[in-house]
């Protein structure tokens, strides 16, 4: 037998052991060249959406690739730390440290190869299918199956060197110690786990005041909350499984009378030594489970708003003529011609928008005036326009009519309620027309879309007033004439006004034109396929990410088989019966696989609270489909790996030795 057949060998007799990283490994190749077939396929470039597509699918390319040069990495360090028995046994009969790094070195390329090998026919079969989920997510007809050389030249030359690194690097990983050492790994008696209540309460606060933080967050406290609560919420996480789960389990050691009851005893006390030894494990599958709930679930969620996305270009057309423009006759000439031959019927409706220059006060008569700031100009429009507009859009108006100095905050966006809506009012002075308006809350609807109008500040572009005040305005620094045209369909107004509009079916207030303009159904279709291929890549990327974590409990729990098969021998010999080990194991095997995803749930669960306040609509739906979805997943691994398990715990009860 030649060196290298040894190798070939030592991997396929250990394939039990190799199967989930192997199998992982390719998975992941897979998605990345199917991924490449989508960029490189010449139907994609002549579609409307190929910039995002090739966005979102270098975006997932490379965060795929990233993650499985970590997860090799990780695993075969884990194999190597089960295998120094082997390792003692090879040197101990004559393997020096130079060969025994390159039969590591050939395996781990024996595998990586084969994985890449697997990964691309799997991806050549399945090419056709993931071109059809593609071009169904992002509204484009369908892409023909085209393999052009830069997909598998990119995927190969990646993967060649991601696994050529990690084999090289794997011999850094090799220790050989004393042969005694080597040949006592895996039989040493497991010393007690010890624990600090200090790091177990320091655990227990960071994670409550992680969640705390999170559920009390509010539209503008989102953001700066957001990196002090992940770096809790990691750092509470590790810290977890490394003392305050063991605390836990020995706080149940504790408790005779629930310990001492039928098989706890073997169940709790092999419990703690688990935890304690595949803590960074557990943090691993929890951190990874938990980016992959997130990713899932926010742009499932962000999916939903596009259901509410209509309302932010409330008609078809929207047109602002800024003041003194001699092209909108024209332009809105062409606009209707355009609409009729289109078989179209629309409404049109048209009305000013006065600018003035305006100091805003923040505060009241109540509250001490917090500060005064002069801003350059101020829009308005009067409260029967925003009417007339809201009910053109098909919305049922049940607003109170303004009176006095009041005045809305005129909403460009749904998407900017939430942070709107927990501002602090406002009253604007102006001295030039001699008046003032107060702010006394925020418009339902959008009347005009917030590309029409000059931004003062994020979200805020101008206010509604009452007719009266706004007819008072007799000498504004500049008056714009706004015009929508209202459709029943915006779909048959895709690519309209592509003159004034462009290929992004708008043209923004602050660019150098004598207009603005919008186009809802070219705004529509391009968030769509926006939306869909976020969708589709973070699908992708989830899978990858819940196929891994599922790897690292498969391959570690095969590492401690020979020892647990030595353990229940043992306690076969004093009278454990099958139907007590199967009650053992799966109860371990319970804790060991649902922890981790329960404590990602949770996780996921006040990170989707906190997403929430962004939110003007609820995403509970969403969130909950997609942890509904991992936990059904999670259910059929469980039971497919539990017994497997079971049975090749079993095989060393044969030939006499088998559980009553």
């Amino acid at each position: 037998m030649t060196f290298r057949q040894f190798v070939y060998r030592n991997v396929t007799r250990n394939k039990r052991i190799y199967v989930a990283y192997f199998l992982s490994s390719a998975f992941s190749v897979m998605i990345f060249f199917v991924c490449a077939l989508f960029i490189f396929n010449p139907d994609v470039q002549s579609g409307l959406f190929y910039d995002i597509v090739l966005q979102a699918m270098g975006a997932a390319e490379f965060i795929m690739y990233v993650f499985s040069f970590f997860f090799v990495l990780y695993s075969v360090s884990s194999f190597l730390r089960s295998r120094q028995r082997e390792f003692g046994i090879l040197l101990l009969h004559g393997m020096t440290k130079r060969q025994l790094n390159v039969m590591v070195f050939l395996e781990n390329m024996l595998i990586g190869v084969g994985a890449i090998v697997t990964g691309m026919v799997a991806g050549m079969l399945t090419g056709k299918l993931f071109l059809m989920i593609g071009s169904s997510f992002l509204g484009i007809p369908p892409l023909s199956f085209h393999i052009s050389w830069e997909a598998p030249l990119l995927t190969i030359g990646s993967f060649a060197l991601l696994f050529f690194i990690i084999s090289i690097c794997t011999s850094a990983l090799i220790r050989t110690n004393r042969l005694i050492e080597l040949f006592q790994a895996g039989q040493k008696p497991k010393t007690e786990p010890r624990v600090s209540l200090f790091v177990s309460l320091l655990a227990a606060v960071l994670l409550l005041g992680s969640y705390a933080l999170a559920a009390t967050a509010s539209a503008a406290t989102v953001t700066p909350r957001m990196f002090p609560v992940i770096a809790m919420t990691v750092i509470g996480t590790y810290f977890f499984y490394r003392q305050l789960s063991v605390y836990i389990v020995k706080g149940m050691q504790r408790s005779r009378l629930f310990f001492w009851r039928n098989t706890n005893l073997v169940t709790i006390s092999s419990l703690a030594y688990r935890l304690k030894d595949h803590a960074r494990m557990f943090f691993m599958v929890t951190i990874i489970s938990t980016v992959s709930f997130c990713s899932v679930g926010v742009l499932t969620s962000i999916n939903t708003l596009l259901k509410q996305y209509s309302d932010d270009y409330p008609a078809a057309v929207g047109y602002m003529a800024k003041g003194g423009s001699g092209d909108a006759k024209r332009h809105l000439e062409g606009i209707e011609e355009e609409l009729k031959d289109h078989g179209l019927v629309f409404q049109k409706l048209s009305f000013p928008v006065k600018y003035l220059h305006v100091a805003s006060v923040i505060g009241s008569d109540s509250k001490p005036v917090a500060k005064t700031v002069k801003m350059e100009q101020l829009a308005l429009i009067p409260f029967s326009s925003y009417k007339e507009a809201v009910v053109r859009a098909g919305h049922t108006f049940t607003e109170r009519p303004l009176t006095d100095d009041e005045a809305l905050i005129m909403l460009g966006s749904l998407k900017d309620k939430p942070m709107l809506g927990v501002r602090e009012h406002v009253t604007y002075r102006s001295e030039e027309a001699q008046l003032q308006v107060r702010e006394i809350g925020i418009t339902k609807y959008v009347p005009i879309p917030n590309h029409l109008l000059r931004e003062i500040d994020e979200g805020f572009s101008g206010v509604v007033v009452s007719d009266q005040l706004f007819d008072q305005l007799d000498s504004p620094v500049r008056t714009d004439q706004y015009t929508g045209y209202y459709v029943n369909d915006f779909n048959q107004t895709i690519g309209m006004a592509k003159n004034l509009a462009g290929e992004g079916g708008r043209t923004k207030y602050e660019a150098d034109q004598s207009y603005a303009i919008t186009v809802s159904g070219t705004l529509i279709s391009r968030q769509k396929g926006l939306y869909n291929s976020m969708l589709f890549v973070g699908l992708l990327v989830g899978t990858v990410f819940f196929i891994a974590a599922g790897s690292f409990l498969y391959f570690r729990l095969y590492a401690d088989l020979d020892y647990d098969r030595r353990q229940y021998m043992t306690l076969a010999k004093v009278g454990l019966t099958d139907k007590e080990l199967k009650r053992i194991v799966t109860r371990q095997l319970l804790l060991l696989f649902f922890v981790p995803i329960g404590v990602a749930m949770v996780h996921s669960v006040f990170a989707f609270t906190a997403l929430q306040r962004f939110l003007y609509i609820s995403i509970a739906a969403d969130m909950g489909m997609v942890l509904i979805s991992f936990l059904v997943a999670q259910v059929f691994y469980f039971y497919f790996i539990r017994n497997r398990y079971l049975r090749n715990l079993k095989k060393i009860f044969k030939h006499g030795h088998g559980i009553r």
